[in-house]
């Protein structure tokens, strides 16, 4: 009986990881938060890119599928559609920032809503504010963090609750057994 449970629970894992694994192979839409840090201003935003389009380039980009991003204290929102260059922008690259940290940089330059003689500029880690009269630049301000696929969390939950049921029903087995 003991081994008929344990196998029951190994199959059980091995069928939710291969099915989360096999999910998330094919779903190939990557989710990122970004944060602009600067002296110059602040804000958060969201993008989504699918990481089987980037070019064979050697510098290879993909282009963004869905962008959010607002600055603190302001009611405007921007979007993937604010960028200058819709709709061959705004675009993502793999890029290795100076902290030797591997990840993906993004290049999006939109018009400031209320003022549009400003233009902003996220490129990388780098953030700058242009106007007619005045560029303000400053590096290492932009910070990205992958967004865990939802199938991943749910698998992994599933797993752990297959897992904690199997433990309860071992140990009440050898309860009864005893």
């Amino acid at each position: 009986m003991k081994l008929i449970s344990q196998l029951t629970l190994a199959t059980s894992c091995a069928l939710i990881f291969a099915t989360v694994s096999a999910k998330s192979v094919s779903a190939a839409l990557i989710n990122y938060a970004f944060t602009v840090d600067s002296p110059l201003t602040k804000g958060e935003g969201f993008f989504s890119f699918d990481d089987s389009t980037f070019s064979n380039d050697n510098n290879p980009v993909a282009l963004v599928e869905s962008l959010s991003f607002k600055f603190e204290n302001d009611s405007n929102i921007y979007t993937e559609k604010d960028d200058t260059e819709y709709p061959g922008y705004p675009i993502v690259f793999p890029t290795t920032f100076l902290t030797g940290t591997e990840s993906v940089g993004l290049q999006y330059v939109f018009l400031d809503k209320a003022n549009p003689s400003i233009t902003y500029t996220i490129d990388g880690d780098e953030f700058a504010i242009a106007s007619a009269d005045d560029i303000q630049s400053s590096r290492n301000t932009v910070s990205y963090r992958q967004v865990p696929e939802p199938t991943i969390l749910g698998g992994t939950f599933i797993a752990c609750g297959v897992g904690l049921l199997m433990k309860r029903k071992l140990t009440s087995d050898k309860k009864v057994k005893a």
